[in-house]
């Protein structure tokens, strides 16, 4: 018989929260006091009162469904790419000196940098933000796959080739089950890499989206609508997180209350 615990204890991260959300929106309030420009620095209510309405139009359903699908599409084709690289990289030396220097010369590039030249390949468009979006992406999956390959128990590796286990069963059955936490620790830092691009991906590069809209209202001097999408894109950041924290929960169930799973 299950038993729902209602001690005050049960309740203290949830109230750590607010006092925290209680912080922001009053140093908000001050520092819109302090400034003394609604065109630079809106009100709270100012902005609530915007996003209610943006809410209500379907606006921000509408930019919002938008910018998740080019996540989500980036997200999948980085993952296509990189986990297989990944693999390859784990398990061979050879693959890792000769991929892993070009790798490294990649991945400080700031997808930001590539988007002059994204912007003369692939033009305004959905392409250009879903390949900025892919590129910033790809770097921790592929080198959180490579991590979690090269952190599988050699024991168990031993013992399976010891068996006779063919190459594909023990890719399936031994090193995807040991790398597949790390995996999707990478997506999930993948994920939050490339929704903090999407504003700068869709400013110039797309004809809608949440980034699109922060720009059009931007040029109109419509600040509190501007601060309503900039809420939009964290809250949508925060729930598609909790889905991927959800979704890692039930892949690896025997990684609950390990330090892999944050």
């Amino acid at each position: 018989m299950s038993t729902v615990n209602h001690s005050p204890q049960a309740y203290r991260p949830m109230w750590v929260s607010l006092r925290a959300f209680g912080g922001f929106f009053l140093l908000w309030w001050l520092l819109h006091l302090w400034n003394g420009n609604p065109l630079q620095l809106p009100s709270p209510s100012k902005v609530f009162e915007a996003l209610w309405g943006l809410l209500r139009e379907g606006e921000i359903a509408e930019h919002a469904s938008v910018s998740t699908l080019r996540m989500l599409l980036a997200l999948f084709f980085a993952i296509l790419v990189a986990v297989p690289l990944g693999f390859v990289m784990g398990l061979s030396r050879q693959a890792e000196q000769f991929v892993g220097p070009l790798v490294e010369m990649l991945r400080p590039i700031s997808g930001i940098a590539w988007l002059p030249l994204a912007l003369f390949i692939f033009g305004v468009g959905d392409t250009l933000p879903v390949f900025i979006m892919f590129y910033v992406g790809f770097f921790p999956i592929l080198l959180n796959t490579v991590a979690g390959v090269r952190l599988t128990d050699p024991r168990l590796l031993a013992a399976a080739k010891t068996m006779g286990v063919r190459p594909l069963p023990l890719l399936l059955h031994v090193l995807m089950p040991s790398a597949l936490p790390n995996i999707m620790v990478g997506i999930r830092l993948a994920f939050a890499a490339s929704w903090a691009a999407i504003v700068a991906a869709e400013l110039i590069g797309a004809p809608s989206g949440l980034g699109f809209a922060i720009e059009w209202y931007r040029q109109l001097l419509m600040t509190p609508k501007v601060f309503a999408f900039i809420l939009a894109i964290g809250v949508v950041g925060y729930l598609c997180d909790l889905g991927l924290r959800s979704l890692q929960r039930k892949l690896t169930p025997w990684t609950e209350g390990s330090s892999i799973v944050t």
